[in-house]
């Protein structure tokens, strides 16, 4: 299919600002969309309604009555910092003709979804077979659909050697993420504890065993965290410093803990030299990190895009770089501009129209 996917979303600011997966509390609203107008056999607009914010949705097309499951990948798009906002979306050339098409929008993470259905070609359209109704049918929206329950990460004391190790049953934890266990005295809850071991959690439930710090071996009662090298997560509780296979629960154990908010970066274009350079003002970036810096044409979001520069992140936060246009996109229109971390998952992406000005 020679669909290119185009799509337009018409914002009051166009801005692509990336969306890494995080955790969050469940809203109290859900997205949802409305058919906003339709040119039969080109393009469908929809207009949205409370979108979560800084996520990638991609956009399915099927047969009628379907709810786009399964259907036709016909475009992506980011909900950035707008709720409300239209998006428009070409029709797919193995839909053209069809009297009624269902349609859909998929988060590419957080598990949000929304259907709903348009008149293509209600004078002569085609239906699938045995799909023709007798009368038309009636709006299939449904009710908004919440995303999946957030858990987190805890453990329990399974035993102790007094002086020696603590062995904890670690449960709810995602997957092949390094975690360092460190151990502070009671009240602290490990926090700039000692280090006393790492565990990458191959599995969301598991049992680890780690020695009692040397400056901790006369202390009667221990605390003990474990603590993400990335992504946030991080979970505590605290042991008796005695040789047992059931601890006392003379305090309750501390309920699981929310990671803290984690800020993801992204980056505004300032000012363009075409087909030479382009400067990138940057916030939120994580200390000392080395990023990749790719470009490509537009809507790739420069991904597998041309490599123009390395750079290290420093103290993190704001910063401000130019990086050369490559020659083989010298003469382009617009271009994306992609940064990868070579470590911890981040990334961020934007794209610029290749003429000289202060973007």
């Amino acid at each position: 299919m020679k669909n290119k996917r185009i799509l337009t979303i018409l914002l009051a600011v166009i801005l692509l600002v990336p969306a890494i997966f995080g955790v969050s509390k469940a809203q109290a609203s859900y997205p949802s969309f409305t058919i906003s107008n339709v040119k039969t056999d080109e393009t469908v607009t929809i207009s949205t309604k409370d979108m979560p914010k800084n996520l990638d949705f991609k956009v399915l097309m099927g047969e009628y009555n379907t709810r786009g499951v399964g259907g036709i990948e016909a475009a992506q798009f980011n909900s950035g910092e707008s709720g409300s906002f239209q998006v428009t979306i070409n029709i797919p050339d193995a839909l053209k003709g069809r009297a009624m098409i269902s349609i859909r929008i998929e988060s590419l993470t957080g598990g949000y979804y929304y259907y709903n259905w348009f008149w293509n070609k209600q004078d002569g359209g085609t239906w699938p077979p045995g799909a023709t109704p007798t009368t038309p049918p009636t709006t299939q929206t449904p009710a908004p659909t919440q995303p999946p329950v957030k858990v987190y990460p805890s453990f329990s004391i399974k035993a102790v050697v007094k002086g020696e190790t603590v062995t904890i049953s670690a449960k709810n934890f995602p997957k092949e993420v390094v975690f360092v266990a460190k151990m502070g005295k009671m009240w602290t809850q490990g926090i700039n504890g000692i280090v006393s071991g790492e565990i990458t959690s191959s599995d969301n439930a598991f049992e680890a065993t780690f020695d009692i710090p040397a400056e901790l071996v006369n202390e009667q009662r221990i605390a003990i965290r474990l603590e993400a090298k990335t992504g946030g997560w991080y979970a505590y509780n605290w042991f008796w410093n005695n040789t047992s296979a059931t601890q006392p629960t003379e305090e309750p154990t501390p309920a699981p803990t929310q990671p803290p908010v984690v800020k993801y970066p992204y980056f505004n274009i300032k000012a363009v030299l075409k087909n030479e350079t382009v400067t990138i003002e940057g916030y939120n970036y994580p200390a000392d990190t080395e990023f990749v810096v790719r470009m490509g044409k537009m809507w790739t979001q420069g991904i597998n895009g041309i490599e123009v520069a390395t750079f290290n992140s420093g103290t993190g936060g704001s910063l401000e770089a130019t990086f050369d246009i490559p020659a083989e996109l010298a003469g382009l229109g617009r271009i994306s501009i992609r940064m990868d971390a070579k470590t911890g998952g981040w990334h961020a992406y934007n794209w610029f129209w290749n003429n000289t000005a202060n973007q």
